[in-house]
């Protein structure tokens, strides 16, 4: 158990709840949360305010790796994610002219096409975790890579690799400034 659910525990015990109810209750109103800002992402008619919901959900997604005690998964999404590419998009659309222009159409007339696509994607994950048990640790025994391993190799033998990912999303932050620049004569 982390140190943020550690200390909800910690208070909250000395009101008498149990433990498990806790976990369980946190866990459930950050997965809530999350899933309404998904929904605000898909929803909302105003970019900007998708990408601010975009960064929200996932930033409620590295919430949830906590719970599954992948720190490292949670960091990375945070930084990664949360912190770079959710920044571009900002910066995309902050630098994009007539963003804001009501000639711009703002409804979907595929609703129903991508609601049936999304069942059908429903239907499907529902049906793979049910034929796997998706035991905790499963992967040790069949030779797959731990977190652990992950780490050490993401900073060990892949720093090269690691870090020019960050520069190719630099090179992309300044293209998008330069390819969005007016210039006055």
């Amino acid at each position: 158990m982390n140190g943020l659910i550690q200390l909800l525990n910690d208070v909250l015990n000395n009101f008498g709840m149990p433990k498990d109810f806790i976990i369980m209750a946190s866990f459930y109103f950050i997965a809530a949360l999350t899933c309404l800002f998904a929904f605000m992402v898909v929803t909302s008619r105003d970019i900007f305010h998708c990408a601010v919901f975009l960064a929200a959900t996932l930033f409620g997604v590295a919430c949830v790796y906590l719970f599954l005690n992948a720190e490292f998964l949670a960091v990375v999404q945070v930084l990664i994610y949360v912190g770079a590419i959710v920044t571009l998009f900002i910066f995309a659309i902050m630098l994009t002219t007539k963003i804001h222009d009501k000639a711009i159409r703002q409804v979907n007339r595929q609703v129903l096409v991508g609601g049936a696509v999304a069942l059908a994607f429903l239907y499907s994950l529902i049906a793979i975790i049910n034929q796997d048990p998706w035991k905790a640790g499963a992967g040790a025994d069949k030779g797959y890579l731990g977190l652990d391993e992950l780490g050490r190799s993401l900073m060990s033998t892949y720093a090269l690799p690691f870090e020019v990912i960050s520069l190719i999303l630099l090179a992309a932050l300044v293209g998008a400034i330069v390819i969005g620049r007016t210039y006055k004569e």
